[in-house]
């Protein structure tokens, strides 16, 4: 019965998989999207180009026109590649930290604005300004400098984008790691003859582009397999293999870790209705859900690995897309033990959030895949410091869950002392991972750092955090340990302690960004909904303490007198 509601589960996933059926379908721009291009150090197809290129000057892969018609990422960056529109007035640049947009003088209620009108805002220029001036003098920045670089960062990017005539696309003659050039820069390669049926190519393709816009697409496609075969024609030892560009179209269509998060989402819905109708026996069915989401994330995996050969734990993206996949991991792993049913449901929906916001906020969570700094290019050590760590933050996020599930049964259901008394132990199994995973991964980056910076330890913010949190944790387990602190403890300080965590995972990259860790820095993070969030948590631990230990209760019973001036009183 187990093995036939597990089968049932997995099948499930696999039908959910393939939904919608028109992924599968060819639409005739397949080689307009595995149009090669040696870009950011390494070569990737177009449609990763103009994901990567729309996703970061707009925040998002698609965008909305004036009349209400929404465009893929290929669509859009095409019209800019063409300069088929005024890319002066479109609203198409994300600024998104309101702290900046009140020093600039922007609406704080508008996302997106114009190229022309943020290179004319005066204050913006600026906080540019300064924030160079301290780069040359080596000064640390403040979030509304770093956020105004990454501003014009993101109009730098529009204005090579649009009219894009350097854009390398075509091959180096015969060395597999030289320079390629631009359509303009073929003659220098090649001869006159090998570059003018390319050029005629591209230019027939901006006119069409020019006189249909979007609706002439595959028009343009056409042209653009011309421009492929011709361009593979000229060196087809140097130009990749179809196959290698189409695995990267496959991963950044098939979505694999939004794929997860929905197979994780109908699997946790699955498992609250075998908690609560016990006569329909879906645990099972529910386990094999969670086993399909795990598979197609590890396939996600496997793809990006490819990809990028390297693992796919180099920066804020990887790490939160990891860190779901590590709450899930060992959630299924202790769950298929224990069998206790609490550990997915407290996993699940952390899971899923880690998994919703790295697929929905690309500004902020960059999933570009780009070549490793020097100091990451150990993939030894790469492979084994950074995952440990981001394994120790998945366990703390997952005891985080179970101390949720815990303080719920407090609210709701105190009289349950069995069913919170287990809590407890699962919840201490779990810190007791996180510790040594979290202690693991310091002492291997301590090693790695003694290779890469002639150091053990150097009190850098990243590592001062790291040890911050492990403290954090070690306290707690140590006082369970001696008799300090009872069941509400323990789950109280699972909650607590993932503050430290947050502020080593995101506080340091977010809103310190100082550090040798600066490969991992970032911008557009929001600090006021952090608190938020960590502040309304806080709230819901102190109201379940004061539930719990009846701080509101009088402990003595009123004497006849107080009766009598209670009842007074009221009336």
């Amino acid at each position: 019965m187990k093995l036939t509601t597990f089968l049932i589960g997995l099948v499930l996933g696999a039908v959910l998989l393939v939904m919608p059926i028109s992924q599968w379908q060819p639409d005739g721009l397949d080689s307009l999207r595995s149009l090669t291009v040696q870009l950011d150090g390494r070569k990737k197809p177009l449609d990763t180009v103009a994901q990567e290129t729309v996703a970061k000057i707009h925040g998002s892969t698609s965008y909305k026109l004036a009349d209400g018609t929404k465009e893929d990422a290929l669509s859009t960056y095409l019209a800019m590649w063409f300069n088929t529109r005024n890319w002066n007035e479109e609203p198409f640049v994300l600024v998104s930290y309101r702290p900046l947009k009140e020093a600039a003088g922007l609406d704080i209620e508008r996302k997106q604005f114009t190229f022309q009108e943020l290179m004319a805002n005066r204050e913006l220029a600026g906080i540019v300004s300064e924030a160079h001036r301290k780069e040359l003098n080596d000064v640390d920045l403040s979030r509304n400098e770093r956020e105004a670089l990454t501003i014009e960062g993101r109009l730098n990017l529009l204005y090579q984008s649009v009219g894009d005539r350097q854009l390398p696309i075509v091959p180096h003659p015969d060395d597999i790691k030289g320079k390629w050039g631009s359509l303009d820069e073929t003659a220098k390669l090649y001869t006159p003859e090998q570059a003018a049926p390319l050029l005629a190519a591209f230019a027939m393709m901006q006119q069409t582009l020019l006189q249909g816009g979007a609706t002439h697409i595959p028009m343009v496609a056409d042209l653009a397999s011309q421009l492929k075969a011709g361009l593979q024609q000229l060196s087809p030892e140097i130009y990749p293999a179809d196959a290698v560009m189409g695995r990267e179209v496959h991963f950044n269509h098939f979505h694999p870790f939004a794929k997860a998060w929905q197979l994780y989402a109908i699997a946790f819905t699955v498992l609250l209705v075998s908690q609560w109708i016990k006569r329909w026996n879906v645990y099972w069915t529910a386990i094999g859900l969670f086993t399909a989401g795990i598979a197609v994330q590890s396939y996600g995996f496997f793809l990006r690995m490819q990809i990028a050969d390297r693992p796919p734990v180099t920066n804020m993206y990887e790490s939160v897309v990891w860190c779901g996949f590590g709450i899930m991991a060992i959630a299924l792993l202790l769950e298929v033990f224990s069998q206790k049913r609490f550990y997915l449901l407290a996993a699940a929906p952390l899971s899923v959030v880690c998994l919703v916001l790295a697929d929905s906020l690309p500004a902020v969570l960059d999933p570009s895949i780009a070549p490793l700094v020097p100091v990451l290019r150990d993939n030894f050590w790469l492979s084994i410091h950074v995952p440990t760590i981001t394994l120790s933050y998945a366990s703390f996020a997952l005891a985080l869950g179970v101390g949720h599930v815990a303080l719920f049964n407090y609210l709701f259901t105190p009289q349950a002392k069995q069913r919170i008394k287990t809590l407890s132990q699962l919840n201490y199994r779990v810190l007791q991972v996180g510790v040594l995973l979290l202690t693991a991964g310091i002492i291997l980056g301590g090693i790695w750092a003694h290779f890469s910076w002639g150091r053990f330890w150097g009190w850098d913010p990243k590592e001062t955090w790291a040890l911050i949190a492990l403290l954090c944790y070690l306290a707690p387990l140590h006082g369970r340990l001696v008799g300090w602190l009872g069941d509400f403890g323990i789950h109280v300080a699972s909650i607590v302690s993932f503050n430290a965590v947050l502020m080593a995972w995101y506080g340091v990259n977010f809103v310190l960004g100082t550090g040798l860790h600066s490969y991992g820095f970032g911008t557009g993070g929001s600090e006021l909904l952090i608190a938020s969030v960590v502040g309304l948590d806080l709230l819901v631990v102190l109201a379940t303490a004061a539930r719990h230990y009846g701080w509101f209760k009088r402990s003595e019973p009123l004497t006849t007198a107080e009766n009598l001036e209670q009842s007074m009183s009221q009336l």
